[in-house]
This record gives structure tokens, C-alpha cells and sequence, in this order.
């Protein structure tokens, strides 16, 4: 990122010049991204729905990436800047690596996504801002950490759990009534899944579980073992098992998750 802004900054995502705005710049927007920790870890999980206006833009969009093998990052906001933002991002930090020989500290990343958000600060004033959710295991403190962010790169660690996008307030009420500070790791895999599904109830531009098309949330462990994404198989049995439950609650599981 420091190479280009000194050769050619107009290749980075918030260096490049824009058209005079004519009204909203209509592009695909990523919407909800959720985030619990656990104890040894930490879940990150998106819906899979893009959305532009009014419209479904794609119905299985990638919105969660890994940044590296104790990291990873959820994106919501503009589709195409995000993606290209977490690319940059992955590559910023398999270069320091590789020219340190070490990680960088997970608050050394987070630090890292700030600036990389900071600098597209332009274009969000356009209304094509990106605001992560960014999600590790600490290896130094031996446990899962969350950091959200606004348009500005402004960051904070969040505490227990934490949610991004259009859906958010309805993630974070459904994590607020459900989280535990003893939650295995199952029991957090479901209450992301939990959440999702009543993001997707109450906002629209949030998709749920969508068995038809076989389309189901992305959910993604990182513990002392690394990152790890749950097989098809496994978060279609989690989506499933979240729908027959409400069958007969259609509102949810109201303080646990039996």
C-alpha cells in the first residue's frame, strides 16, 4: 500500500477519481456481518445477500475472508471496494511477514484496516464507504478478539460479540438476549445462525437461510488453531436445524439456545 501510494496512487480504491455524482451511485452493497467470542475463540459469520436499491443484486455473495491463518475479516458496504480492500489487506499482511519472519499482533492488524478504511474516506463521502468487521484469535492473550469500525477508520474492540450493515440492530438484539460468556463453540456457530436469521426477519436487504437454492449463511472459526470455514454440510445441519426450531418459536429462542 505504501509502494503504490508513492508510484501510483490513483490504483488504490480511494485514490480513484470519480464522475461529477449525478444523484446515488448505484452499486452492490454487502449487507449484515456478525461476530461472538468464545472461550478459546472467536465465530465470525455474513448472510449471503448483496443488495442494490431496492433490488437483489446476488443472493451468494463471499462477504467473510480470511485475512490471514489467525484472522479474518467480514465486509459490508460497497461489494466490489470492500472485496478489493480485503485483498490489499490480505497481501499487506503475507508481505510483513515474509519480510519480518512474524505476524504481526493481531492489534497491529486492526490498527492496518483502520488505514486502509481511513484512506477510502472519499468515496464514502460518495456513498461507497466499506465497514468491516474484523475478527482473531490473539495469540499473545490466547483468546478471540473483535473490532468494528466507522466510515472514518475509527476502530473499537468490541466485547463479547458485535455486528456490521443494514441488519445490525437486529443481529445485536438477538446476540444481546443470547450470549454467554461460557458458550461453547457449537452453541456460538448456532447463535451467529440465530442472529443472521433475524437480521434477515426485520431487515430486507438481509438474506436468511435459503434451503430451496441451498444457499446458507458463511461461518467461520478461528482458534488457537487457526481459521477454519464450516463445510456446506455443516452450516446448511446448523441453518437447518435453526429453521425447525422456528416452526415452533418464529421468534427465536428468548434467553438460551436449547
Amino acid at each position: 500500500m505504501d509502494f503504490l501510494s508513492e508510484h501510483q496512487p490513483e490504483l488504490l480504491p480511494g485514490k480513484r477519481k470519480l464522475p461529477p455524482v449525478q444523484g446515488a451511485i448505484e452499486a452492490p452493497h454487502g449487507t449484515t456481518i456478525v461476530a461472538v467470542t468464545f472461550p478459546g475463540g472467536v465465530v465470525l459469520a455474513g448472510d449471503r445477500r448483496a443488495t442494490m436499491g431496492n433490488v437483489i443484486a446476488q443472493r451468494d455473495i463471499e462477504k467473510v475472508f480470511p485475512a490471514d491463518e489467525y484472522s479474518a475479516v467480514g465486509i459490508a458496504g460497497t461489494a466490489g471496494l470492500a472485496v478489493e480492500m480485503v485483498k490489499l489487506f490480505q497481501l499487506e499482511l503475507e508481505h510483513f511477514e515474509k519480510v519480518e519472519g512474524a505476524q504481526l499482533s493481531l492489534e497491529g492488524k486492526a490498527n492496518r484496516l483502520s488505514t486502509m478504511i481511513r484512506s477510502n474516506l472519499g468515496m464514502a463521502m460518495q456513498g461507497l464507504a466499506v465497514v468491516p468487521l474484523f475478527a482473531g484469535y490473539d495469540v499473545d492473550r490466547e483468546k478471540g478478539r473483535i473490532f468494528s469500525y466507522d466510515v472514518t477508520g475509527g476502530r473499537s474492540e468490541e466485547q463479547g460479540y458485535a455486528a456490521t450493515g443494514s441488519g445490525s440492530i437486529f443481529a445485536r438484539g438477538a446476540m444481546k438476549k443470547l450470549f454467554r460468556d461460557d458458550l461453547s463453540e457449537a452453541e456460538a456457530t448456532t447463535l451467529v445462525v440465530q442472529a443472521l436469521y433475524d437480521a434477515a426477519d426485520d431487515d430486507s436487504a438481509t438474506g436468511g437461510p435459503d434451503v430451496a437454492r441451498r444457499i446458507y449463511p458463511i461461518v467461520t472459526v478461528i482458534t488457537e488453531d487457526g481459521f477454519r470455514r464450516l463445510t456446506e454440510d455443516e452450516a446448511s445441519g446448523i441453518a437447518r436445524s435453526v429453521l425447525e426450531r422456528r416452526l415452533e418459536q418464529p421468534d427465536g429462542p428468548r434467553a438460551a439456545l436449547l
